[in-house]
């Protein structure tokens, strides 16, 4: 049973360089594109600022004062603000239904429900007396137009996830299946077979789940505990080529494992942590892994001891890596820090639970 699984994911291997690209996949094997996907607090933010900045702007016309552009900036914030916040909501909830359909239908609905909303807006006005006549067919255009460059930055945010993804999975494959990697952990099970065939066999094991994550079909997101268990795996089959040199610490807390995180995200941390920090160390470092859940909040922490007079910093392509598709799932609920502080590399990463 070992041995199948073992063989099968260096066929899975040995094949992955056929692999079609994304473009050229068949439609029922591609990721679901939820293009009103306006759930996440960064995009009602931005689409809440660029509405407001147009009511700004429009009361500008007829405004004779300071005052009265004061006033003319409070009756169409009266009547926008609640009018985006429906619309936001609708296609929030709507956004499943809406990625089925064809996108010349994603369009119209999207604009159809920022014309119907806009009438509600300028419905709460008329009802409460602030305006009379109501602009009826005004307010219709205007949803309708702003609904229009909100449907554009939704399209265009989606297909910049996709190829950015992409781009950032095929590095960290490159990275999980680099030569010299695969080759000292060839040899370290060569040099265990004979002596201790239990210790080669759970090698071959971990290299096998290793490469089974790399090489699985593309997914948005994924649990922590599915990350965790592949960095276990990593550090596993470093832990045999270190020995002593490489000492784990591990403090996880439960409450946090169903946080999502980009797939393959941090493994490359903590491979990181081995390359700078027990590979040019003669005495080793410490690798330090935690999870904490703090309110609605997920903390993870990846550290390590740097040696001294260590000039091997790297070029910091894992961390922008890791910061880009952070930043892609999470939006501004995300967030990344790195730092140097007494010897010390501490990576920390932020995300909503």
């Amino acid at each position: 049973m070992r041995d199948s699984r073992i063989l099968s994911t260096f066929q899975d291997l040995s094949s992955a360089t056929g692999a079609l690209p994304l473009s050229q996949m068949p439609e029922h094997q591609r990721a679901e594109a939820l293009i009103f996907d306006t759930c996440q607090v960064g995009v009602v933010l931005r689409a809440v600022m660029l509405v407001q900045a147009v009511a700004w702007v429009a009361a500008l016309y007829g405004a004779h004062g300071w005052w009265e552009w004061v006033t003319q900036v409070a009756l169409f914030t009266a009547a926008t603000l609640p009018s985006v916040l429906i619309w936001l909501l609708a296609v929030c909830a709507l956004k499943r239904p809406l990625a089925r359909l064809p996108m010349p239908a994603q369009w119209t609905l999207g604009i159809l429900l920022g014309a119907a909303a806009a009438i509600y807006g300028c419905g709460l006005l008329a009802w409460t007396g602030l305006v009379d006549p109501a602009p009826w067919l005004a307010s219709a255009a205007s949803g309708a137009l702003v609904a229009a460059v909100l449907v554009a930055a939704l399209i265009w945010r989606a297909r910049a996830r996709a190829p950015a993804g992409t781009t950032a999975r095929l590095a960290e494959l490159q990275a999980r299946i680099r030569p010299h990697f695969l080759f000292n952990t060839l040899n370290s099970a060569i040099a265990l077979v004979r002596a201790e065939p239990a210790k080669a066999e759970a090698l071959l094991e971990d290299l096998s789940e290793l490469f089974r994550h790399a090489l699985a079909d593309a997914q948005e997101a994924v649990p922590l505990w599915q990350e965790l268990e592949l960095a276990e795996h990593y550090l596993a089959i470093e832990q045999v080529r270190f020995g002593d040199r490489l000492r784990l610490e591990w403090s996880l807390d439960e409450k946090a494992s169903k946080a999502l995180l980009p797939p393959l995200i941090l493994q490359p941390l903590v491979e990181n942590a081995v390359k700078h920090g027990v590979e040019p160390s003669p005495t080793g470092a410490v690798v330090r892994i935690s999870t904490q859940l703090r309110g609605s909040t997920v903390v993870i922490k990846v550290t390590n001891t740097v040696p001294s007079g260590s000039g091997s910093r790297g070029h910091g392509l894992a961390l922008d890596n890791v910061r880009q598709r952070l930043t892609l799932l999470h939006d501004v609920e995300g967030r990344f820090q790195s730092a140097l502080v007494n010897g010390v590399f501490q990576v920390r990463l932020e995300i909503p639970l």
